[in-house]
């Protein structure tokens, strides 16, 4: 979760990651806006560090859609190559272990 500062123009000023004092607009993904002003005001690096960040979403994403064909009977387990198989066998035990602890991605970012 990203707390968002505007100016008076309705333009962004600043990104929080924690809640401040007049600044009540919250914002759960990156969009076109966050990225015009990161664009201005940030190193490229840190743009760098985002998109690490926005990767992590996405793999969560593409866990649920492999999910989501297998529970469909679209494709098979073990249709999935080796290598795949024991990927997702590990992230699913590695997962089962963080929700047991409820952490969520919002703690992560």
């Amino acid at each position: 979760m990203l707390y968002v500062e505007r100016d008076t123009n309705g333009i962004i000023t600043a990104i929080h990651n924690a809640p401040k004092p007049n600044v009540d607009e919250v914002k759960h993904d990156v969009d076109d806006e966050l990225l015009e002003f990161l664009h201005r005001t940030t190193h490229v690096d840190t743009r760098k560090l985002l998109l690490s960040l926005s990767d992590m979403g996405m793999i969560r994403l593409v866990e649920d859609l492999i999910d989501l064909l297998i529970n469909k009977n679209v494709i098979l387990y073990t249709e999935l190559p080796e290598y795949a198989q024991e990927k997702i066998r590990k992230r699913k035990l590695l997962r089962e272990t963080v929700s047991s602890q409820t952490l969520t991605v919002d703690d992560i970012l």
